[in-house]
């Protein structure tokens, strides 16, 4: 992944995981200026599910078309278990760099059913690490993890669920 270009970016990954089933899933991410979630690609390759989310202009979201009238206004998605997703709010506010605490609605959806529901999360600036880069807490519900961040804004190490795997 490179740096972020004009207040956007675009990314593609994969991700597995075990529970509550084994899956395999593929994502694509594109944003717009201020890093705002635009539209949101997933495939479940191990069950044949999929779903598109998209944000239009106007703030109003929609999975597979269908419209999602509790996330209407949240400028971001967030891929359950997929720190990449943590990575947009943190840049637009500067919170790996800077001091400060926010809290965001989110489109949050869950692997690997990806159902899409509301989702109330803080982010807290903590410290800035060796690099440029900082220590951001995450907040949403009962679900609290200090994320490291390099000094482009893209999440280093989320302890438990995942960790960014760099080319030798």
């Amino acid at each position: 992944m490179g740096r972020p270009r004009r207040g956007a970016l675009g990314a593609r990954g994969r991700a597995v995981g075990t529970t509550p089933e084994p899956y395999w899933i593929s994502y694509e991410l594109e944003t717009v200026a201020g890093f705002v979630s635009a539209r949101l690609m997933v495939s479940v390759e191990t069950a044949a599910r999929t779903l598109e989310l998209r944000r239009d202009e106007r703030g109003r979201w929609t999975a597979d078309g269908e419209r999602l009238p509790d996330v209407d206004g949240a400028l971001d998605c967030d891929l359950g278990l997929c720190p990449l997703t943590n990575t947009m709010p943190v840049l637009r506010h500067r919170l790996h760099r800077e001091r400060g605490s926010r809290e965001f609605l989110m489109a949050w959806v869950s692997v690997p059913e990806l159902t899409v529901r509301a989702s109330r999360q803080t982010y807290t600036h903590l410290a800035r690490t060796s690099g440029g880069g900082g220590r951001v807490r995450f907040v949403s519900g009962t679900f609290r993890r200090d994320l490291d961040f390099d000094a482009d804004g893209f999440v280093l190490d989320c302890p438990g669920p995942a960790r960014r795997l760099t080319p030798r």
